[in-house]
């Protein structure tokens, strides 16, 4: 039987991908028994009927799967952030960064609409960005133009699956369409009594660009942790790494422990406080979550 990829799902139908060649596939009845989904991203072994349809009959094993968006064997995320329109939220890309940690996926930020912001606050931006740059993430700033978006992210897309993600209204369904043209993928406006973006992407779908995969997600407004624990959260800001070996007690939690490194950084501004005040809110989040029976 041929193997291939699952490029789209959607309303219980999986698009695989063998060769060039798509089939609109159903999962087998004993799947939903076994507790198995199938997911795009997921390498698939199918039985072929006529018309390019089939049937999946074995999903083979993850490297890895996102709950959401709902995508396996992911290399990277990228993560889009509007510097305006809507205005830039350090908190909510932090959020986002915490699960790309956790899920060990490499993260791409783009900062979006650099074009339409005047200097003063774009000078207030290049310090965030500066600071994460400076702890080893990939920044890009793309313009509404787009010009050169393809020679600004295609080195970071080949031969890799990559989620494109972020708040809704940021410009990742532009983006998708600027490096393929042929995509026509649907965009939406800024809703100007809500100050965000309406939903618009109404199902995950793997593109192919760049000699890679780019899966376009729904517009997310919030981001929860509930598969996290305070120990998740304690390894998820790469930079404190550098300093927990440091810390007078082992597994610190840099909260109310004396001696700690990482606090100490923060008081030098090694580590930026924005970064730690974030920290601090999460811990809380989590610690504070009602549990779930």
């Amino acid at each position: 039987m041929p193997k291939g990829k699952i490029v789209k799902a959607l309303s219980g139908f999986y698009d695989v991908l063998i060769g060039q060649e798509v089939y609109r596939c159903k999962g087998r009845g004993v799947f939903r028994n076994q507790k198995i989904t199938p997911l795009v991203g997921d390498e698939v072994e199918i039985s072929v009927q006529e018309n390019y349809t089939g049937t999946i009959q074995t999903v083979y094993e993850r490297e890895n799967e996102l709950i959401r968006p709902p995508v396996s064997n992911v290399d990277q995320a990228i993560i889009v952030t509007s510097m305006i329109e809507p205005d830039f939220n350090p908190l909510l890309l932090d959020r986002f960064l915490v699960l790309v940690e956790n899920k060990d996926l490499d993260a791409l930020i783009v900062f979006s609409k650099e074009d339409l912001i005047d200097s003063k606050h774009e000078e207030e931006i290049d310090f965030f960005i500066n600071y994460y740059q400076s702890i080893g993430y990939d920044v890009v700033k793309v313009s509404s133009e787009m010009d050169d978006l393809n020679n600004q992210l295609e080195p970071y897309l080949a031969n890799k699956i990559s989620v494109i993600a972020g708040q809704s209204g940021v410009g990742k369904s532009t983006i998708l369409n600027q490096l393929d043209e042929t995509l026509e993928i649907e965009t939406g406006d800024i809703s100007k009594s809500l100050g965000r973006g309406k939903h618009t992407t109404r199902h995950v779908e793997l593109y192919p660009i760049a000699n890679g995969y780019v899966a376009d997600t729904p517009g997310f407004s919030a981001l929860d942790f509930d598969e996290l624990q305070l120990e998740d959260i304690r390894r998820s800001f790469r930079e404190f790494l550098d300093y927990e070996d440091r810390c007078k007690f082992r597994g610190c939690y840099h909260m109310n422990e004396p001696k700690c490194a990482v606090k100490q950084a923060v008081d030098s501004e090694e580590i930026k406080l924005f970064r730690y005040e974030h920290y601090k809110q999460f811990y809380e989040e989590i610690k504070n979550r009602k549990p779930r029976y």
